[in-house]
């Protein structure tokens, strides 16, 4: 079995995606939490999809701090076992994000693909992040040259690991307070406040309300009972229906692995009244 090494020489550059390394918008970045070995995306400021990563096998090999992802490589050659690029064998798998880490250009350090997936969610690499090759496909797509990459080893949420890095400042994060028909709730989870909005964990407050949440995994869709009505919803879409009518909505969002919906959307999909309190920083709805 190949000894799965990430310090390899750069070869060449005709593997390099040419794509233009111009101005980037800034709400578009990665977090890697070593922690958990997971790696979040954020698309405009907002989490967009969290995936399972290998990280080093030893806390040190990974490094933490922000650093820029500064080439994209299709099909890298494992030059040291003289493997081609693409070959299933390839420890590399087939797509490379390099991070400029202490003037390595992205030569060492990375988040790529594997050729064993069942080191995902592990910590066994020599020092880059591997992810599934299908889910690295999917990101390289997305990724634009010079986006920042935050890898960090915390028990905080990916919201406040990007707070307290600088990239979300038109965001905070509250201590849960959801007021039903004159009763004060504290929540496990916390409220976002965001550009004015706020966003309440959906499980937690429908369960409050008196409601019954299901999640699809086949779908990936979420059918909510609340105020007898029938309410289902695609996270981070606008789209729900209510009792089978499409209703259009703002947008949910992820809170680590929560799915957040706007307190103005809760009360428009349930038919419930309700209101922030700006003063007490609570929810507050009548059931």
């Amino acid at each position: 079995m190949l000894v799965f090494i990430c310090l390899v020489l750069l070869w060449g550059t005709a593997f390099v995606d040419k794509a233009a390394a111009a101005e980037v918008v800034s709400s578009d970045f990665i977090i890697v939490n070593k922690k958990t070995n997971k790696l979040a995306y954020f698309r405009n400021g907002k989490l967009d999809k969290v995936f399972s990563v290998a990280t080093g096998k030893d806390p040190s090999l990974t490094p933490e701090g922000s650093f820029k992802i500064v080439n994209k490589i299709k099909n890298r050659p494992y030059y040291k076992e003289k493997i081609a690029g693409g070959d299933p064998r390839n420890p590399l798998g087939d797509r490379w994000l390099g991070l400029e880490v202490n003037g390595t250009k992205g030569t060492t350090y990375a988040i790529h693909g594997n050729n064993n997936v069942n080191s995902i969610g592990k910590y066994v690499s020599a020092g880059c992040i591997r992810m599934k090759n299908d889910e690295i496909h999917w990101l390289f797509s997305q990724i634009k040259l010079n986006i920042v990459a935050i890898i960090t080893s915390s028990n905080l949420s990916f919201e406040q690991i990007a707070i307290n890095n600088g990239k979300l400042s038109n965001m905070k994060v509250l201590t849960g307070k959801l007021m039903i028909d004159g009763k004060k709730n504290t929540l496990k989870e916390p409220l976002v406040l965001e550009d004015s909005r706020v966003y309440i964990p959906l499980r937690e407050s429908v369960k409050l309300l008196g409601g019954n949440l299901q999640w699809n995994n086949k779908t990936e869709t979420i059918t909510m009972l609340v105020n007898g009505r029938t309410i289902t919803h695609k996270p981070l879409t606008n789209k729900a229906t209510v009792d089978g009518t499409n209703v259009k909505i703002i947008e949910s969002r992820y809170q680590g692995e929560t799915v957040m919906l706007s307190l103005k959307s809760l009360l428009q999909l349930s038919g419930l009244q309700g209101k922030w309190d700006s003063k007490s920083n609570a929810a507050i709805i009548n059931n």
